[in-house]
């Protein structure tokens, strides 16, 4: 940062593209020779190879945390905590049993730490399963770490720099998973063909976000998203629920828990929807509920049962 006179997070970016490389690129005598082999030398000593794909995206991980404090990252930067991220594993595998193959879709994806949190759970409990990634985001310092988040875990994730309510081009993702940012789309004539758009102002951008992914998952396939806990409350919600009627069901909400969040109104809760399909009912008891704080593992371990249980007795 301080050799290229740059912000942290394109420091950040700057050595995860060395690293991937094996060498210290430079440009107009920066990074300064003495520099460059300062920097050979600790590269030299990380063998990245050898380390845990998990272990490399909590590395990751900390320094992104690092150059959100030292750039003030704003707010639909912010990474998804590992603990929510590991509960959507745990409710996808849960809700696909096993699976030879399977894409996995963010449509916000920005530095891909859901994406790979999920993949790299997938595969600690699925070793066999050839898992796809696909990431779409506008942000090209988000996706260029996403790029080097994938690339230095050794995942297959393919990286798209868009907007995502814009025509996407991959085939149809078998589920969709993402922490939707919230606020307003403001391209008004973008999505008036979107079901979920408002009449009257701005739309929802977490809304859009919802049907454009589900109308990129195949016939059957679930999306799992982290929304507003009022997602059903606010005043654009009939044309969402609209939506849901005509394409997809609703099978589960839950909220989580209190204590995350500073105050009642920034509270997030868990989406969990499927696409209409041949295989797929809208199931008779709908999974409702909230998670017990995260600190009560024994709560927490009951209500997971819970969730197997409601999974059992429903598909």
């Amino acid at each position: 940062m301080r050799e290229l006179d740059t912000s942290y997070l394109d420091a950040l970016i700057e050595t995860g593209d060395n690293l991937i490389s094996g060498e210290v690129r430079t440009e107009n005598g920066k990074p300064s020779t003495i520099e460059k082999n300062n920097l050979e030398h600790f590269y030299s000593e990380a063998n990245i190879k050898q380390l845990d794909p998990e272990v490399i995206r909590q590395a990751i991980q900390l320094a992104i945390l690092k150059a959100s404090q030292q750039d003030h990252i704003q707010a639909n930067h912010q990474m998804t905590p590992d603990t929510i991220g590991m509960l959507f594993a745990y409710l996808l595998q849960e809700l696909l049993q096993t699976s030879d193959v399977l894409t996995v879709f963010d449509p916000a994806v920005g530095t891909a730490n859901l994406l790979t949190t999920i993949i790299n759970d997938i595969y600690r409990n699925h070793a066999d399963t050839k898992i796809t990634g696909i990431g779409v985001d506008n942000d090209d310092s988000m996706l260029a770490m996403a790029d080097i988040n994938s690339r230095l875990q050794g995942l297959d994730i393919d990286l798209y720099h868009q907007d995502a309510l814009d025509q996407l081009v991959f085939n149809a993702a078998d589920v969709a998973v993402s922490d939707l940012p919230v606020g307003y789309y403001p391209i008004d004539h973008r999505v008036k063909n979107y079901e979920t758009h408002s009449t009257e102002g701005h739309s929802y951008v977490h809304h859009l976000l919802i049907e454009q992914a589900m109308n990129h998952v195949v016939p059957g396939g679930f999306g799992i998203f982290l929304v507003p806990s009022n997602l059903f409350q606010t005043e654009q919600a009939a044309n969402l629920l609209k939506f849901f009627k005509n394409k997809v069901y609703l099978q589960g909400f839950l909220n989580l828990p209190k204590d995350l969040f500073t105050n009642a109104s920034l509270q997030k809760s868990i989406l969990i929807m499927q696409n209409y399909g041949e295989q797929a009912k809208q199931v008779p008891q709908v999974l409702l509920g909230d998670f017990p704080s995260f600190k009560k593992q024994k709560e927490m371990k009951k209500f997971l049962a819970e969730i197997k249980q409601w999974h059992r007795q429903n598909f």
